[in-house]
């Protein structure tokens, strides 16, 4: 999808303060739309995201903006805070060799192959986040979705080894299911 989109009207009316309910419900879908291409947008729709995301006081509210939009916008939110644990855990070292454990024994895990280069290293999460993104660019969604699933499914099973490598990656499982929960509700369209 090469089609970006990002109402200038919409946009000014939102940074003021004067758009209705329903002009941010389409607003966020548009601002959900041009996401997974963030690298890639023209210049004037990087100023109106980057208007939006000042508005909204940061990235994080960017995320929690969308995500109060159903449909879309929850989901495109919702991936994108996993996607954020992707980079967490990929900077670390311990999730990094659970990970070339895990793929020594299983190579291409359930739902994943055809997506991870055939080695693991600190790129490995990055790349699935990076696929993750292009699903959502060529709107297949629902690939997308099914993408993000396996790669949770993934980290699950290397959970407790990270965990005893790095005490501080102890909880990496709970994180992991509050994110696969929080995309499986948006997926079905709460």
């Amino acid at each position: 999808m090469a089609n970006f989109h990002l109402d200038r009207t919409l946009t000014k009316a939102f940074v003021t303060g004067r758009l209705d309910p329903q002009g941010q419900a389409t607003l966020a879908e548009q601002v959900a739309r041009v996401m997974p291409f963030h690298a890639q947008l023209p210049t004037g729709i990087v100023a109106r995201l980057s208007q939006i995301v000042d508005h909204l006081g940061g990235e994080e509210a960017l995320l929690g903006w969308l995500d109060s939009h159903p449909g879309r916008p929850r989901l495109v939110a919702r991936l994108f805070i996993l996607i954020g644990l992707f980079d967490w855990f990929s900077a670390e070292s311990a999730v990094v060799k659970a990970l070339r454990e895990l793929r020594a024994r299983t190579p291409f895990p359930a739902g994943l192959k055809g997506y991870l280069a055939p080695h693991t290293d600190d790129d490995t999460l990055a790349s699935l986040a990076w696929e993750i993104e292009s699903l959502l660019g060529d709107d297949r969604a629902d690939e997308a979705v099914q993408l993000a699933l396996a790669t949770v499914a993934m980290l699950q099973q290397i959970a407790p080894r990270a965990g005893e490598l790095d005490p501080n990656l102890r909880d990496m499982g709970d994180l992991l299911e509050r994110a696969r929960q929080d995309i499986l509700a948006a997926a079905h369209r709460e």
